[in-house]
């Protein structure tokens, strides 16, 4: 029967092929990278805003840490991630699909960093 037949895949890339080897190593270098904050998000006003909130949070923290705004699609599929905006803090995914408010972002940081 046709169901059944084997359907060849060309690729078990995220992006159905269109990256190739060094795209995803740099994915999964960046992915594991030490003590960060990344906005996960293609620039749009979503995404925008939550890293307005986020930078609000870690001032109120006092804490001194770069935000990275990763726009990168192999990146972004990389986290596991297919609803912007996203946001990462120390290689673990804590928030997507939604636009958190300071204060939000202030409480998952203090649970997150201790």
């Amino acid at each position: 029967m046709a169901l059944f037949r084997k359907k060849n895949k060309k690729s078990s890339c995220c992006c159905t092929g269109s990256c190739d080897t060094e795209s995803m190593t740099k994915a999964e270098k960046a992915k594991t990278e030490g003590a960060s904050v990344k906005v996960l998000g293609i620039g749009c006003a979503k995404c925008n805003q939550l890293e307005a909130a986020t930078k609000a949070a870690l001032e109120q923290l006092g804490m001194d840490t770069a935000i990275d705004h990763v726009s990168d699609f192999a990146q972004i599929a990389a986290y596991g991630v297919m609803t912007t905006p996203a946001l990462v803090v120390d290689g673990k995914v804590v928030s997507y699909g939604k636009v958190l408010k300071t204060d939000e972002v202030v409480k998952i940081l203090q649970k997150v960093r201790g």
